[in-house]
């Protein structure tokens, strides 16, 4: 599983505790899942930065086919995050 940081670099606790929160369990895993899905969406856009380098570096190489393989996985990432994004805002909404 992947560590968690907050805005200020803190590291966020997440699932790894099976004590009993009856108080403000929903609040928690709401926030949980803000901060988690905040994360992967961030993290996505980083790689598929990564990948869009990649693809220049290949094509550079003369390596245009397999570029363009990475382009397509490229832009069907792309959606799948824009998914995610719209989850988020959504997310967000219902939460603040």
């Amino acid at each position: 599983m992947h560590k968690l940081y907050d805005e200020n670099g803190n590291l966020i606790p997440h699932g790894a505790h099976e004590e009993e929160h009856h108080h403000h369990e929903g609040e928690e895993k709401k926030d949980e899942n803000l901060i988690l899905l905040t994360y992967m969406h961030q993290h996505n856009e980083q790689h598929t930065a990564e990948l869009e380098e990649m693809v220049q570096k290949l094509e550079d190489g003369g390596y245009g086919e397999e570029a363009e393989e990475i382009r397509k996985g490229v832009a069907a990432f792309q959606e799948g995050n824009a998914h995610l994004g719209q989850a988020l805002e959504l997310l967000k909404k219902k939460i603040q």
